[in-house]
């Protein structure tokens, strides 16, 4: 029988996942939305929480019950899918665009406040860029003890230097809540909806989730107890991540009147702590980011390395790391509004396309795990994810809302859930007519399939 796991021991994973999650550039998009918001901050913030926050748990969920890898989760639409929406998702969670967006987040925030005004501010960033992502690199080379004795640091200091921010911006908050701005008028829900998309820790659930189901199984559980288990910690974490991004919200919805409107959420939270703290700010928002850049980008460029060897195993991991931390550094230093606007169009398409293998593995024995079904849904999706990164790389974007318009909700940038079930739909009647073997998935625990 399974011994009864304590409370510490649920609080431990908990706090786990909560670390692993609670990245550099995690931190920087509630603030932003709060600031553009205004008084519609908690509306977008409904639609901001679930696809950042509660999509999270789901996802390692989904992964549990997909085989225990992206690939093969993935895999269940098409082999070739699985290799593009794998290389895709971890090229950007690597060098398109976590590596840089967490470096620029960290010099935005650590560094850029002390140097403002000053000449080659460039040159700062690409002088930090190397310096920072040489370290990555060192830490990467050997993650095992590095990681674990970093990880005993971070997470305390980490967390009581950000509770003494937020504590205090609700003790002494820098202003009223203003108006929201043109884009938080109409929409909010679903503008706050596709803003949680950036967070992209549903994506990094994907890539990181195997981690966790081990770390869990490694306990000695049974599946129906590391399922529990399991649950049970995700919950504590996805409290965690909730209140950290609301706090963040606030943050920045009350910020306007202290440090005007900014152009990022670096810039909102690096202000803001000058704004509560002065000139000890900057010292207390740089640690905190730094702190946690430093893992994000390990963990990132460890993750990205570790795949393409073993999907091309002819070059090296170390060889790997190499090359993805010199095109990291190179996006990096267009700088962080570059980065963001670069990457958009990928998330756009991404995050439809992963948020529908989630609700395809979930529903998978409703509708007897059919490929027809996660073929023509997927491509429902992700017809209209695609003709949403066109729009958000600004091409063709007239004649797309022109012609696509018609299809509910399409522009507010979700237009994929109508395509989507109507694939659905579509595939399920195909399976039907053809006489497809369903393909059943056992739960809880590992995925055993079941054709007949």
């Amino acid at each position: 029988m399974d011994k009864k796991v304590s409370f510490s021991q649920v609080l431990s994973i908990g706090l786990m996942l909560f670390a692993m999650f609670l990245g550099a550039g995690n931190v920087i998009f509630a603030p932003m939305l709060g600031q553009q918001a205004g008084t519609n901050t908690w509306l977008a913030m409904g639609g901001f929480l679930i696809t950042g926050v509660g999509l999270v748990l789901l996802a390692i969920i989904a992964l549990t019950r997909g085989g225990g890898t992206v690939e093969k989760l993935a895999g269940r639409v098409h082999p070739r899918f699985a290799t593009f929406f794998s290389m895709l998702l971890f090229l950007t969670l690597g060098p398109i665009y976590v590596i840089p967006r967490t470096t620029s987040v960290v010099y935005e925030i650590g560094l850029n406040p002390l140097i403002q005004n000053v000449a080659n501010e460039r040159l700062y960033l690409l002088v930090f860029s190397v310096l920072f992502i040489l370290l990555t690199i060192l830490l990467t080379w050997d993650t095992k003890k590095l990681v674990d004795n970093l990880g005993k640091i971070i997470t305390p200091i980490f967390s009581i230097l950000l509770a003494v921010l937020i504590i205090k911006s609700f003790i002494t908050p820098m202003g009223k809540i203003g108006a929201p701005g043109e884009e938080y008028i109409d929409g909010v829900f679903l503008k706050g909806f596709t803003q949680g998309y950036y967070t992209m820790d549903v994506l990094a659930a994907f890539i990181f989730g195997g981690i966790f189901i081990k770390s869990i199984s490694s306990l000695g559980k049974s599946e129906k107890e590391v399922s529990k288990l399991f649950i049970k910690a995700g919950i504590i974490t996805i409290i965690g991540l909730i209140a950290l991004q609301v706090s963040m919200a606030w943050m920045g919805a009350s910020s306007v009147d202290a440090i005007g409107l900014k152009e990022n959420g670096g810039e909102v939270l690096a202000e803001s702590a000058i704004a509560l703290f002065g000139n000890y700010g900057i010292y207390i928002i740089g640690t905190i980011i730094f702190l946690t850049g430093i893992t994000t980008n390990v963990a990132c460029l460890a993750a990205v390395s570790e795949y393409f060897e073993r999907i091309v195993p002819s070059v090296s991991y170390k060889k790997w790391i190499i090359a993805f931390a010199i095109i990291g550094t190179i996006i990096t230093n267009f700088g962080l509004n570059t980065v963001l606007t670069l990457a958009s169009p990928i998330l756009l398409l991404l995050y439809p396309l992963a948020i529908a293998l989630i609700a395809l593995i979930f529903t998978n024995n409703m509708f007897k795990g059919y490929q027809s079904v996660y073929v023509s849904t997927v491509a429902g999706v992700g017809m209209v994810a695609l003709l949403d990164a066109l729009k958000e790389a600004h091409i063709l974007t007239n004649a797309i809302n022109n012609t696509f318009g018609f299809i509910p909700f399409f522009e507010h940038g979700v237009g994929w859930i109508s395509t989507g079930l109507v694939g659905f739909l579509i595939g399920l009647i195909v399976a039907k007519t053809k006489n497809e073997s369903s393909v059943i998935v056992d739960i809880p625990g590992q995925v055993t399939d079941k054709v007949s």
